[in-house]
C-alpha cells in the first residue's frame, strides 16, 4: 500500500470514529429536509420495489363464449396465471376479484390473495375456485384494491401497479373515473392499468378514462390471445419498474430555505409545474457533478414537449435574479419528445472551474441545484419520482503530468469521432437488463440479446478506461405483428450515459431515435475516447466524457409498440465495441491509444495540454469495476458522515466545503467500501 493508501485509510479511519462522536446529527446543514447520509444496501432510503395488485372480472357476463368455445373467466383465469408465472419470484402480488359472491347481486369486491411476496402456486389455486356472478363493481374494486397495497416508502416510492381486466362497464353505482381520481389523489406511486376484454365502445371509453385518470395505459384484447400479451406486459412492467435509490430530502420553493447536500444520492419527488431547490458548498478547484433523473410511470400520457430541467446557480445570482437564465453556471434539459408516453428522463449539470480560475462560477460558496418540471400544457400528471446524484472529483495529485496550462480565451473546437470501427459478430448471449442505473446489467465487448417492452427502458453498465471509447449498436428485431394490427409504427431508442450519468451528445449524424414498426430496425452509437481534458471541451459529446468507469447504455422500445408486436417483448440485439488500450491514469495532454490524441487534443481547446498539476486521479482511484459506475469517486458510509460533519462546520464557519468525493448511496448498493475523504489544504498546496 502506497503512502496516498495509506493516508486514506487513516482518514477513513478517523472519520468513523468522528462518525461514532457526532452522532445522528451528522447531516449537511440545510433549514429544511436536510439530507442524512444513505444507509448501507438494505436500509430504508433504499426505496422499495413496488408492488402490484391483479383485479379480474367476474361478474355474471364473464360467462360468455369469448368465441373459442370457452367462458371469458375461463380465458382471463389462464391470462392471470401465464402473467403470474412471467413475474419474478418473490414480487409483491395480489388477487382482487369484482362481481358479486352470489347471482344477481352487487356486493362489489372481495380479495382472494393479500399483496404478500409472489406464491405462484397459491395464487392458482385461488383463480380455481372463481364462478362468474353478480354486476360488475369496478368503482369500489378500485378503492379497495389501493388500500391492498402497501404504503409507500418514502415520497419517492416504487410504482404501485393495479392491472383491472373487465369486458363491461361498471354496474354498481360508484363512477370509475372518479373513482381512479380518487385512488391517484390518495396512493403515492400508483399507476392504474386497464384491460378491455372483448368490450364495446362505451365500456372502452370508462376504461380508457380509468387509465388516464391512474397515470396508466388502457390496453384492448379483443381475444384471449390479446387479453394473456396484454395481461403479461402490465405485469412485467409493473415488476421491473426503476429501482429507486438514495437518500429521502425535500427541496423547496425557494433558495433561502433549501436542505443542504453533499455528494451522495437522494430521493425526492416532482409534481407538475413544481421547482425544487437544492443547496450545496463548492471550493475553487473541484468539478462537481449533479443529475436528476425522474421516473414517471412509463408510457403514461404525457406531452411531447414535457421534459425536466436543471440548473446549477450561485448563491447571490439567484438570490438577485429569481433564478432566472442569466444567473446560471450550467443548464441541462431533457424531453419527451416523442407522442407516445412518458419515459425515463435524465438532465445534468456541471460545474468544471476554469483552468486560469477566473470564471464567474469558479470561486467557493454557497450554490443552489435547481430542478423543474417544463413544457407540460394543463393541470399536468401525477408526481414524478425524482433521483438525484451528486460527486465531486478531486483536484488532481502527486502523480500530475507537469504540464503548461492553456489559455481560456482560444478557441476551443468539437472533437470529432476516430474512424469507425467492426462490431463483432456471432451468436448473441442472453441477458436481461436492468431497470435503472442503480441496478443496471454489466455487461462487456460481445453480442447480447435481451427483450423490451412496449414502453420500457432497459439499462446496462459498461466499463470504460483512460483513452477507451465506447461503440455499439442496437437491433430492434423484427417480430410477428398483431392480428389486426392497423399499420401505425412506433419507435425504438438509445441513450448513453456517463459514470455521473450525464446524458452524452450524439456525434457526426448519429440519431438515438428510429422508427420500429414489427421489421429489424437499428441505431449506432459512439463516444469519444475518455480524457480528463475532454471536460473543457465543447460539444454535448465531448465534455462530459472526462471520467472513466462504468457508462450506462439505456433502450427504449415506444409505448405504441404494443399495438404492433405479437409477442410480449420485442427482441434486441446489442453488438458492443470498447476500443483503444486502457491507460494506466488521464495525465492531461496524453494522447489516448487507438486515435484518442486528436480528439483529446480538439477537446483540449487548441490542442495545448492541461494546468500545471491538474491530472485525473490515478488507476487506483478509478478501477474498473468501482462504486456502481461511480468511477471510484464513492464515499463509503462512515468516511461520507465524517465529511459531512466538516462540511456542517465549515458551512457555519463561512470556509470552503472540503473535496469530497463519491456517491454514497450508488457506492453502497455496489457494496464499494472505497473510503476516501479528499484534504483541499493539501491538494491547494500539491497544485
Amino acid at each position: 500500500m502506497g503512502v496516498r493508501q495509506c493516508r486514506r485509510a487513516a482518514v477513513a479511519v478517523g472519520a468513523a470514529l468522528l462518525l461514532a462522536a457526532a452522532g445522528p446529527q451528522a447531516a449537511a446543514e440545510g433549514s429544511a429536509g436536510t439530507a442524512r447520509e444513505e444507509p448501507r444496501r438494505g436500509g430504508p432510503s433504499a426505496g422499495d420495489r413496488g408492488a402490484l395488485v391483479l383485479v379480474l372480472d367476474s361478474s355474471a357476463s364473464m360467462a360468455g363464449d369469448d368465441g373459442t368455445g370457452r367462458s371469458r373467466l375461463e380465458s382471463a383465469r389462464q391470462a392471470v396465471g401465464t402473467a403470474v408465472g412471467t413475474l419474478p419470484a418473490g414480487h409483491p402480488t395480489g388477487l382482487r376479484v369484482h362481481g358479486a359472491e352470489r347471482a344477481g347481486g352487487c356486493t362489489g369486491t372481495r380479495e382472494l390473495v393479500p399483496v404478500h411476496p409472489l406464491g405462484k402456486a397459491g395464487l392458482t389455486h385461488a383463480l380455481r375456485s372463481l364462478e362468474p356472478r353478480g354486476d360488475s363493481a369496478v368503482g369500489t374494486a378500485l378503492e379497495r384494491a389501493a388500500q391492498d397495497l402497501p404504503a409507500a416508502v418514502g415520497r419517492a416510492s416504487g410504482t404501485r401497479t393495479i392491472v383491472l381486466v373487465s369486458d363491461g362497464r361498471d354496474g354498481c353505482g360508484l363512477p370509475p373515473c372518479e373513482a381512479a381520481r380518487k385512488v391517484a389523489r390518495g396512493t403515492p406511486g400508483v399507476r392504474i392499468d386497464t384491460i378491455g376484454f372483448q368490450v364495446d365502445g362505451a365500456a372502452r371509453a370508462e376504461l380508457e378514462c380509468v387509465a388516464a385518470a391512474g397515470a396508466g395505459r388502457y390496453r384492448d384484447a379483443p381475444d384471449a390471445g390479446a387479453l394473456s400479451r396484454e395481461l403479461q406486459r402490465s405485469a412485467q412492467l409493473a415488476a421491473d419498474s426503476y429501482r429507486l435509490r438514495g437518500t429521502p430530502v425535500t427541496g423547496t420553493a425557494s433558495g433561502d430555505t433549501a436542505p443542504g447536500l453533499v455528494p451522495g444520492q437522494y430521493l425526492d419527488s416532482l409534481g407538475p409545474g413544481e421547482q425544487r431547490h437544492y443547496a450545496l458548498r463548492l471550493d475553487g478547484v473541484s468539478t462537481a457533478t449533479l443529475s436528476a433523473t425522474a421516473v414517471p410511470h412509463p408510457g403514461a400520457a404525457a406531452d411531447p414537449g414535457a421534459g425536466l430541467r436543471a440548473r446549477l446557480l450561485r448563491d447571490g445570482a439567484a438570490r438577485g435574479a429569481e433564478g432566472g437564465e442569466g444567473s446560471a453556471c450550467a443548464t441541462g434539459e431533457e424531453s419527451f419528445a416523442q407522442a407516445e408516453g412518458a419515459v425515463p428522463l435524465t438532465s445534468a449539470v456541471a460545474r468544471v472551474p476554469s483552468r486560469r480560475g477566473a470564471g464567474r462560477c469558479d470561486d467557493a460558496g454557497r450554490y443552489l441545484l435547481v430542478v423543474e418540471r417544463t413544457g407540460e400544457e394543463g393541470p399536468g400528471t401525477a408526481p414524478w419520482p425524482l433521483e438525484l446524484a451528486y460527486t465531486l472529483e478531486e483536484p488532481p495529485g502527486e502523480d500530475a503530468a507537469s504540464t503548461a496550462p492553456a489559455e481560456d480565451g482560444e478557441d476551443r473546437r468539437e472533437a470529432a469521432l476516430p474512424a469507425p470501427a467492426e462490431l463483432p459478430h456471432g451468436e448473441p448471449v442472453e441477458v436481461r437488463g436492468g431497470s435503472g442505473f442503480n441496478d443496471a446489467r454489466e455487461i462487456g465487448p460481445g453480442v447480447w440479446r435481451d427483450g423490451v417492452l412496449p414502453s420500457q427502458t432497459v439499462w446496462y453498465r459498461v466499463a470504460v478506461g483512460w483513452g477507451q471509447r465506447l461503440r455499439y449498436s442496437v437491433e430492434f428485431t423484427g417480430e410477428p405483428v398483431a392480428e389486426g394490427w392497423s399499420g401505425k409504427g412506433s419507435y425504438g431508442a438509445t441513450r448513453v450515459y456517463t459514470p455521473t450519468r450525464v446524458p452524452v451528445g450524439e456525434a457526426d449524424g448519429r440519431a438515438r431515435r428510429t422508427a420500429y414498426a414489427g421489421r429489424s430496425a437499428s441505431l449506432d452509437m459512439a463516444t469519444v475516447p475518455v480524457a480528463w481534458s475532454n471536460r473543457y471541451g465543447s460539444g454535448e459529446h465531448v465534455g462530459p466524457v472526462h471520467t472513466s468507469g462504468g457508462f450506462y447504455i439505456a433502450v427504449t422500445l415506444g409505448a405504441g409498440a404494443a399495438e404492433i408486436a405479437d409477442d410480449p417483448r420485442v427482441g434486441v440485439v446489442l453488438r458492443l465495441s470498447v476500443l483503444g488500450e486502457r491507460r494506466d491514469a488521464a495525465e492531461p495532454g496524453t494522447p489516448a491509444a487507438d486515435g484518442g490524441g486528436p480528439a483529446d487534443r480538439a477537446a483540449d481547446g487548441t490542442g495545448a495540454p492541461a494546468d500545471r498539476g491538474r491530472a485525473a486521479p490515478s488507476r487506483a482511484d478509478n478501477a474498473q469495476g468501482s462504486g456502481a459506475g461511480w468511477s471510484g469517486m464513492a464515499l463509503a458510509g462512515a468516511a461520507g458522515a465524517a465529511a459531512v460533519l466538516l462540511v456542517r462546520r465549515r458551512w457555519a464557519a463561512g470556509e470552503r466545503a472540503p473535496a469530497v468525493r463519491g456517491a454514497v448511496g450508488a457506492a453502497e448498493a455496489a457494496g464499494d467500501g472505497a473510503a476516501t475523504v479528499a484534504d483541499p489544504t493539501d491538494a491547494r498546496r500539491r497544485a
